[in-house]
């Protein structure tokens, strides 16, 4: 039994929980090292205070699941059978009575709840969330160690992009290329869209790459990550093409000062919102306080955007082993917008930086 599994039948047995069942990707694979995208169909984990866990995956999948390490019961299931079905079954042969089950509220649909009220009828339902999110705060050696590969292939792949910007390219063109380099180092799965936004579009925080062309005095922003072995970087960065007139120079420096102002808080035992306030007071001074719509950043790990969220409102204090996003933004619609954003990993006396692909205004002039 692993560690992680463990850690969590504690305390469903501390909570007088007789199941747990998670059903989200993210968390089947923290605590059993499968790493499985089931689309339509059902993946799950029911996790007992005593009792030998049991796996729900499609029998397609089933072989993975054992070469990835889970040595307990799995329930594989073939399109035509009916699940709910065979979970009944063994869930009856074990002769357990469910009172009280965790499940994952946010993520379990209507349908996959309802079935579940049928197999446990007049059990109680509690949110098993805050839980998860505690178990995956703090990363181990092995955690940080891939989270330092995934950054490291981050960086390179920022470099790929600012070498291919040329006049005339789209940022589809670009894009491709970097995913196409990415894909001959190994990398098989980018942690979620990638972004290369130019010009105008470049001010749209979570703006969709397409045909616009790159054009001199343009921001060029990119903001990308993989995924390695299962864990997730996010870097964002923004380099100018041809020249910058004042103003973007300014808005520039404003973020960078801002995010590192952000940087030299985090230590340990400092509350993430004034993190928070370090960057948005800095960006609201120089004026631009209007143009920072989002959150500073984000939890990092298994998946992209986990728990916790770096906002003026959390007031968490920082823990050894945390790794988080910190990425300000300033983001002027008639000029472009610019963020910079890190994978911040903190240590006993301050941060380590996973991403380190420079900073300093970048003005591409080929």
């Amino acid at each position: 039994m692993n560690q992680r599994l463990q850690n969590l039948m504690h305390w469903l047995q501390e909570r007088d929980i007789d199941v747990a069942f998670l059903t989200s990707t993210p968390n089947v694979f923290y605590l059993s090292k499968f790493y499985c995208e089931p689309h339509e169909r059902l993946l799950g984990l029911f996790i007992f205070p005593e009792s030998e866990p049991i796996l729900i995956c499609p029998k397609m999948e089933e072989h993975q699941a054992r070469h990835a390490g889970w040595i307990h019961e799995v329930i594989g299931y073939s399109d035509t059978d009916n699940i709910w079905s065979l979970i009944s079954k063994t869930i009856e042969k074990r002769g357990l009575r469910i009172h009280t089950a965790a499940i994952e509220k946010e993520h379990l649909n209507v349908e996959r709840y309802e079935n579940l009220q049928n197999l446990f009828q007049n059990a109680h339902f509690i949110a098993a969330e805050a839980k998860l999110h505690e178990l995956r705060l703090i990363k181990d050696e092995q955690e940080l160690t891939i989270l330092r590969q995934a950054a490291y292939m981050a960086d390179y792949a920022i470099e790929i992009g600012v070498g291919e910007i040329a006049e005339g390219k789209t940022e589809l063109t670009i894009l491709a290329a970097i995913e196409t380099e990415l894909k001959k180092k190994g990398i098989q799965q980018m942690a979620f869209n990638t972004m290369v936004l130019t010009g105008t579009n470049s001010a749209l925080p979570h703006g969709a790459p397409g045909a616009n062309r790159i054009q001199r005095g343009d921001f060029v922003l990119f903001d990308l990550g993989v995924i390695i072995d299962g864990y997730c970087s996010d870097i964002t960065r923004t380099v100018a093409f041809g020249n910058v007139t004042e103003e973007q120079k300014r808005i520039y420096d404003t973020v960078r000062d801002a995010q590192q102002k952000a940087i030299d808080m985090c230590k340990p035992g400092v509350p993430f919102d004034t993190i928070d306030r370090a960057a948005r007071s800095h960006i609201e001074q120089a004026g631009y306080g209007n143009y920072f719509p989002h959150r500073l950043g984000h939890g990092l790990g298994i998946s992209v955007h986990e728990y916790p969220s770096v906002t003026d409102a959390n007031t968490t204090p920082l823990q050894e082993g945390m790794v988080f996003t910190i990425e300000p933004g300033i983001y002027v619609p008639a000029i472009g917008g610019v963020r910079i954003e890190d994978d911040v990993y903190v240590t006993k006396k301050g941060t380590e930086i996973l991403t380190k692909y420079p900073k300093e205004l970048q003005i591409i002039k080929k």
